[in-house]
């Protein structure tokens, strides 16, 4: 067993905040999917989140995306998700879901539709100060479908104008991340479609804009960790949207397609200092659970990045470094593919007992009857998800 002891004290810094949507409903562009006991409403959405928390240690606090979580009582939330050992963490805005944003939300043409998804972003920030979160994140579906369907240059200035406009109304503690998708549901162009277009957006912002990398959100083949490289180089790597990809935007636990690609993207996270309590880079899941359980979905994903960060953490930098700098190609790439196939899971499994946790906390979570008790339990109601 691989002896874990000397990364420990980075190991114990890994905080993984959970999305309250990956609790309800969801599904394909076809069908939404219901499953038993699924979340009713935000407090029991939160609940939900607490349980990944419990079993693993990892998830302390949970993103609200709003309109979908709202509530009349943010502060009475909070109590709620503290009473639950867990906190509020990223405040998530949504300008895909009303008939006004067709054709775009804060790039649109017309004047009063901008203004509508700017109040809906100051409506979010007065969220974020009820609530004491740190982060607006932004994800836009503006875009369009067809060749001269709109004026590309246009919706970019508008777009500049609307987040300038957003971002003189977030408080001095508090940061705007920007999030990026090369397509869909705009399939000719995307309004921010790449890492460059969020970071130009951002860096005409101020100090306290930042870039949201979600790892589902890239063209096939695309080097993401050349992109973490990047803006952690430029200091505006402002979170992670861990998620798993095969074709495109799949939402699928985080390193099921390709665990490779989370060790390489977590190995270049930690070498550029963007790992720790003190990097301010934030750890997000953001995946929808169909088919699978929802609360052991989010388990096995929190577990899954834990497992690539200890690998990644075991990099023997200095002898990679010496490797690279003698331009000994198949010594430095042999160092990076040992620490990947170290079997790390025997010494987390110890690790998480040393904590008081449980050694297979998949295992914990089937044997503690939270599943069938939510099934007894929420009879009635309308079930969260999409749109809920």
């Amino acid at each position: 067993m691989t002896d874990l002891t000397p990364i420990a004290p980075l190991l114990d810094e890994q905080a993984i905040e959970l999305p309250s949507w990956a609790f309800g409903n969801s599904g394909t562009r076809f069908k939404v999917f219901a499953q038993p006991g699924v979340p009713r409403d935000p407090y029991e959405k939160i609940a939900d989140a607490a349980q990944v928390h419990r079993f693993t240690g990892l998830a302390p606090t949970v993103a609200l995306h709003i309109p979908w979580d709202k509530v009349d009582d943010y502060a009475d939330l909070a109590k709620h998700a503290e009473d639950h050992g867990v906190a509020l963490g990223t405040i998530n805005s949504n300008t895909f879901q009303d008939d006004d944003y067709k054709l775009g939300s804060v790039t649109h043409s017309d004047p009063r539709i901008r203004q509508k998804a700017i109040d809906h972003h100051y409506e979010c920030i007065d969220i974020m100060g009820a609530t004491g979160s740190r982060d607006l994140k932004i994800w836009l579906a503006d875009g369009s479908n067809y060749p001269g369907q709109d004026d590309m240059r246009g919706r970019q200035d508008r777009l500049a104008d609307s987040l300038q406009k957003i971002y003189d109304r977030i408080g001095p503690e508090q940061r705007l991340v920007l999030e990026y998708k090369f397509f869909e549901p705009a399939f000719y162009h995307t309004d921010v479609p790449d890492w460059g277009t969020s970071y130009v957006q951002v860096a005409a912002l101020g100090e306290r804009a930042m870039v949201c990398l979600d790892t589902g959100h890239h063209a096939p083949g695309t080097n993401i960790e050349f992109i973490v490289m990047q803006l952690l180089r430029l200091g505006r790597l402002g979170s992670f949207d861990f998620n798993s990809r095969f074709y495109a935007d799949d939402d699928l636990i985080v390193g099921a397609a390709d665990p490779f690609q989370l060790f390489r993207i977590l190995t270049e996270v930690v070498r550029g200092g963007g790992y720790g309590r003190d990097s301010g880079v934030a750890f997000m899941l953001d995946q929808c659970h169909n088919i699978e359980d929802k609360i052991p979905g989010q388990i096995r994903s929190v577990l899954n990045v834990q497992e690539m960060t200890a690998r990644a953490l075991l990099v023997d930098r200095e002898a990679l470094a010496a490797a690279q700098l003698a331009g000994d190609v198949l010594a430095a790439n042999g160092i990076l593919m040992d620490a990947f196939q170290t079997d790390v899971r025997p010494g987390l499994a110890a690790y998480r007992e040393a904590k008081g946790l449980p050694a297979d906390p998949m295992a914990a979570y089937a044997a503690s009857g939270y599943a069938a008790s939510i099934v007894e339990g929420r009879v009635g109601g309308a079930q969260a998800g999409w749109g809920a």
